[in-house]
Parts: C-alpha cells; sequence; structure tokens
C-alpha cells in the first residue's frame, strides 16, 4: 500500500511512540495524516469515535492509543487498563469496519504472552498459558483486538494486522515514576539522586529477570513498514531480538549517567515476567524488518536527552 495519498488516522498520534510513527510518515510524504486529540474525540466512547471518522475520513488507521504503565501503574489500576484498552480498540475497529477503513493496524503488546513462555517468544506461543499476572488485564484486554482481527477477517474480509512490540525506550519517554516502563524509570533515579546528593537508588524486584527493548524510532518504522507491506491477522513480533538482565541494565544506566552509589534491589516487590526475548523473525520475512540500533547507542541518545531536559526545565 502506497501511503503517500492515504488519509491516516494515528490514534495516541501525540504519544512516545505516535509521534514517532507520525514524524516517520510525514518524512515519507504522507500528506494527510491525522492525529485525533482525547480533549476532542475520547476513543472510549462510541459516539465520538463515529464523530472522529466523519470529520477525518481516513482510509488507513494505525491504533496506538493505549492506557499504558509499568508494573506499579498495572498493580494499582488493572480495572482501568482493562476496560479503556478493550473498549477503546473493540469499538474502533468495529467502527471502522462499518466506516469501510481499508486498513486497520493494531497494536499489541508483549504483556499478553503467557508467564511461563520459552525463550525466544513465538506468536504460535501467545495462546499457551495465562500472562504474568501483574499485568494480565492489560495483556489480555490488548489481545482482544488479535481475536477481533482474525475474526473480522474471516466474516467480513476485514484488512486488520496485529502487532506484538516488545518494551519500548527512547528521547520524548515517560519519565514520571508513577506511570513509567523501567529503562526511564532508572534513569531519571539515577538523576535524581545525582541532584540531591543521595548515594543510593531501590529498584524493584531481584535485578535477575530479563528484558528485552526496542528503540522507539526501529519500533516506528516496523509498523509504517507492516502497514505498507503486511496483509494478514496472523500475529507479528516487534523487537530487537536481544536480552539483557534488569541487573546488567542498570548497571549500565549507572554508569552512563555518572552515578557513583549504590543499587539495592527491594526484592519485596515483584519482579514480573521472567524472562522476555522475541524471536523476530516473521518481521524480516514478512515485511523486511530489523531494528538497527543497538541498546548502548539508543541509552546514549535517550540519556543525552534527558539531561538535556532536565538542563532545560
Amino acid at each position: 500500500m502506497d501511503l503517500r495519498e492515504k488519509r491516516i488516522v494515528v490514534t495516541g498520534g501525540a504519544g512516545f511512540l505516535g509521534k514517532y510513527v507520525v514524524s516517520q510518515l510525514l518524512e515519507q510524504n504522507c500528506k494527510h495524516v491525522f492525529v485525533p486529540r482525547f480533549r476532542e474525540f475520547d476513543l472510549r466512547r462510541e459516539q465520538d469515535i463515529t464523530r472522529m471518522l466523519e470529520v477525518y475520513k481516513p482510509e488507513v488507521i494505525i491504533h496506538l492509543a493505549a492506557v499504558v504503565g509499568g508494573i506499579g501503574a498495572n498493580q494499582k489500576h488493572p480495572g482501568k487498563f482493562f476496560y479503556d484498552n478493550l473498549i477503546m480498540g473493540v469499538q474502533l475497529m468495529e467502527q471502522s469496519r462499518c466506516f469501510g477503513i481499508e486498513k486497520f493496524t493494531a497494536i499489541g503488546t508483549i504483556c499478553s504472552y503467557p508467564k511461563h513462555t520459552p525463550v525466544p517468544f513465538l506468536e504460535s506461543e501467545l495462546w499457551n498459558g495465562y500472562p504474568e499476572e501483574t499485568n494480565a488485564p492489560y495483556g489480555l484486554a490488548k489481545k482482544m483486538l488479535l481475536v477481533q482481527s482474525e475474526a473480522y477477517r474471516k466474516e467480513y474480509g476485514f484488512n486488520s494486522i496485529y502487532l506484538l512490540p516488545v518494551n519500548l525506550y527512547g528521547p520524548g519517554d515517560n519519565f514520571d515514576l508513577e506511570t513509567s516502563h523501567v529503562i526511564p524509570a532508572i534513569i531519571k533515579k539515577f538523576f535524581d539522586a545525582k541532584k540531591k546528593g543521595e548515594n543510593r537508588i531501590v529498584l524493584w524486584g531481584t535485578g535477575s529477570i530479563t528484558r528485552e527493548f526496542i528503540y522507539v524510532e526501529d519500533a516506528a518504522q516496523a509498523i509504517i513498514k507492516a502497514t505498507q507491506n503486511y496483509n494478514r491477522s496472523e500475529p507479528v513480533n516487534i523487537g530487537s531480538g536481544q536480552e539483557i538482565s534488569i541487573r546488567e541494565l542498570a548497571e549500565t544506566i549507572k554508569r552512563m549517567t555518572g552515578f557513583q552509589g549504590d543499587i539495592v534491589w527491594d526484592d519485596s516487590k515483584p519482579d514480573g515476567q521472567p524472562r522476555r526475548r522475541l524471536d523476530t523473525h516473521k518481521a524480516k520475512a514478512y515485511f523486511d524488518f530489523e531494528a538497527n540500533t543497538d541498546l548502548l547507542t539508543g541509552l546514549k541518545k535517550t540519556i543525552q536527552w534527558y539531561r538535556e531536559a532536565e538542563n532545560a526545565g
């Protein structure tokens, strides 16, 4: 699909990932890119969705809007995370079908995988168990978009795709400790400790679990490539294929931020899923995507951005 002349709505286009997707679409000379804002269109409300479709008349929807957060936020708001994500996705896809949208790109979450998925995660393992408990409501709500995508393609011939990105990070990420994910949270804790002259920071869990991360520019590229070239409802992992323990990650960020104190691990707090690393072969095979930003390069850019933002503030 040539997106340059298509009318494209990017829900969540003002968010962290959305800004990169919108920017890359504009760089590729897409002339009609629209970002519905929450104050005008609450996508939890069916009438707002239909009004948004009537106003922008899109041919393509890239659905990035989500209510997200780290382990703490998931534990605190499991009901909100379940309802808001489910109702947004289900209603948006249904109204898009009724409106005659040509292509619908749905963004799932790595949290949908079973807690003890064998590493590397294959898309075929997605239904072989219950997700990790701390983020299961969010993960299951997002996974319903896959069910809907497959069902709508089968019954209505609706062209929707479903992507499973791993943990994102990069410049412009959410650094609010209440709702942020692990990389921005660790970066902020080191900077805050340095500013206050403290000689230690406390991180959740044991540090022994592993995670995979993808730089946000790479993730945006994958989403656009899939929207252009992929036309099946079979889910596709989006990741870097690289795995690192949270302890090693924290020590790496400590060195890069110049923090001289200690890291204390609070093992009374949950670790989350034991390991995460994706098999990324399908993304390469189906729409020729491979992540090209290594973790050290991405961390350096992210830390530099945060340092400059702090100094500017």
